[in-house]
């Protein structure tokens, strides 16, 4: 028998759920190993039988609704998980070792139905029987008796499978343990089986009919060098629907597939691999549909299809610098560019969109292989450039409601454009310019946006200091909040205009209030020897000033203030109020460079 593992994907985390090799010639074992690659899809070893079991006779409807998946349910048959919350936590506490017969006997004594007796029976297995991590390197050492099993508290996929196959026979459930591939660690996109069988499961027959479910991949999972075994239960694997099932595992015997019609090994060969999270975070499709994808002119498009609001994130080459992804209301879409030629991981990660902070964790949902055969050398996207780009149901969580422009990439020929938003209620924002080299230094960046609020909307008016891509960053905070602001999405602008070469926006002080507005002059660079119209929107203002090489006080016309100023002999201009006509002192506001003469 041979143990089986499930390799466990988060971002920046990897670890290894198990299953098994089963080849039963000559009732010897063989190991294989064969890691899990994903958290949601465990593979322990285990094993599997010549004498592959057959469907019973007292099966009255053995086949489920034909493949694929119709997205009605996880399981093959309707739980309530609410109910099981008693009874789960019971059979948790059970401790008994002495033997198996006296384990089912206290696991039953809060068990009614068949399914209670199952439940109680596979919540033991799953939180007191670990990967033996020894016997899957060493199969002398290897014990899969169901007695040897409780005793050690530990074994490979057939000894979960045999143990819990034991106690459903003592339970009075009729129970079958199947062998057949699966697709673990180890597993490549695309690869062919062939052989003996790698891992080991179980068949229950309940309500008139058959279900499947996988106690070794429900238990836990072991990290990268295969060394420690660290539980972490996954309910994905108790009655899974068999449409689902069968992304992962093919029985020996295709009767077990419960499905109608079956799939040939050639087809679970070429089927995407879909790991559980994908299922438990209620995804529901990825596009294409097929693991292996080409570029065409040196891109690719990927999308994933959910019911509600997921947070996704991608990596093309262990880097997420290479695409651009937009968060959808009902999924996302992905288009990635790779800088080199050949075949390339691609995986997406999710995770809820309302994770506790505990939970705050992206899974490994679904991967790629991408055939690249030659590169767009002329996408570039900047470093500073945030997955995913563009407005989302996110940003309008966040109070940015109806944007102007809801695409992620805006072009621009001259170098200038405007993006509006209707805010949401007390809300302060903070935005920055970072170009596609590291020659914008960040407060800079920041002086080439510039912030103009009219009631509850804002608008944001970008010049760019030259040709090339940008991103911009959108933050925010509420006004009520003492606190750092919170990053919430960006945009990616393009200008390919090389004689774009626009001067920053005058630099505001903190005095400037969010609702003045600058209506003349926008650049924050003043011609030399000059004189200079100054026209300000600023209320509740008592006098305002423009400072340069002499003093120059502005006239107030209706909510503008307005006037000339001569830039000569000057380097600086700048713009000072004073609030109260009682006060004596005056606040800066703006201030302006001016050319060198």
């Amino acid at each position: 028998m041979v143990p089986c593992v499930h390799l466990s994907q988060h971002s920046g985390v990897t670890q290894h759920h198990f299953h098994c090799k089963v080849s039963f010639k000559s009732f010897l074992l063989r190991e294989r190993t064969i890691l899990q690659r994903h958290s949601s899809i465990p593979s322990f070893p285990g094993a599997a039988g010549t004498n592959t079991p057959s469907l019973p006779k007292t099966m009255t409807t053995p086949f489920f609704p034909a493949y694929p998946w119709d997205k009605s349910s996880l399981k093959s048959m309707p739980v309530d998980l609410q109910q099981f919350k008693k009874l789960d936590a019971y059979a948790l506490e059970v401790n008994v070792k002495n033997s198996v017969e006296e384990l089912v006997k206290a696991l039953l004594k809060q068990a009614r139905t068949d399914l209670e007796k199952v439940r109680a029976i596979w919540m033991w297995i799953c939180h007191h029987i670990e990967y033996d991590i020894v016997g899957y390197h060493n199969k002398s050492q290897r014990l899969c008796k169901p007695r040897d099993v409780l005793r050690m508290g530990k074994s490979v996929c057939e000894g979960y499978a045999e143990l819990f196959e034991h106690m459903c026979s003592l339970a009075g459930i009729q129970c079958k343990k199947l062998s057949g591939y699966s697709k673990g660690y180890g597993y490549e996109t695309g690869q062919t089986f062939t052989g003996d069988s790698d891992h080991a499961w179980n068949a229950v027959y309940l309500e008139g009919r058959w279900h499947l479910l996988d106690s070794t991949w429900g238990s836990g999972s072991v990290d990268k060098s295969f060394t420690k075994f660290t539980y972490r239960y996954n309910e994905f694997y108790f009655l899974t629907h068999p449409a689902l099932f069968i992304n992962s595992h093919f029985p020996d015997n295709s009767n077990w597939q419960l499905l109608q019609p079956t799939l040939t090994l050639k087809e679970f060969e070429n089927n995407m691999l879909y790991n559980s999270s994908f299922y438990t975070l209620g995804l529901l499709a990825a596009h294409p549909e097929t693991p292996i994808i080409q570029t065409v002119n040196g891109k690719a498009s990927v999308s994933v299809d959910c019911r509600s609001g997921t947070l996704f994130m991608f990596k093309l080459m262990g880097t997420d610098k290479h695409g651009l992804m937009t968060l959808k209301k009902h999924g996302m879409k992905l288009d990635i560019y790779p800088q080199q030629t050949g075949s390339h991981k691609l995986e997406i990660f999710a995770k809820p969109s309302k994770a506790e902070a505990s939970d705050d964790v992206y899974n490994c949902v679904v991967e790629y292989v991408v055939e690249c055969e030659s590169v767009d050398t002329a996408v570039r996207f900047p470093k500073a450039l945030h997955q995913p780009v563009g407005p989302s149901w996110f940003s309008e969580r966040h109070g940015f409601l109806r944007p102007s422009h809801r695409e992620p990439v805006l072009h621009t020929n001259d170098g200038r454009c405007s993006l509006t938003f209707t805010l949401g209620r007390d809300i302060s924002v903070l935005t920055s310019l970072h170009a596609d080299d590291s020659g914008l230094a960040e407060d800079i960046g920041r002086q080439h946006v510039l912030q103009i609020h009219r009631g509850n909307q804002i608008e944001l008016k970008v010049h760019l200091p030259h040709a090339g891509n940008f991103a911009l960053k959108i933050y925010s905070k509420k006004k009520s909040d003492p606190g750092s602001y919170d990053y919430i999405f960006n945009y990616l602008l393009r200008c390919l205009n090389t004689e774009v070469k626009w001067p920053p926006f005058p630099q505001t002080y903190s005095n400037w209030q969010h609702d003045y507005e600058i209506l003349e002059p926008l650049s924050g660079l003043l011609p030399a020897n000059r004189n200079v119209r100054f026209k300000l929107k600023m209320h509740g203002i008592a006098q305002v000033l423009v400072e340069a090489e002499s003093t120059h006080r502005l006239t107030q016309n209706r909510d503008c203030w307005e006037g000339t100023c001569s830039t000569s002999g000057c380097t600086e201009v700048a713009v000072m109020v004073r609030e109260n006509a009682n006060h004596s002192y005056y606040t800066h506001v703006l201030k302006y460079q001016v050319e060198s003469q």
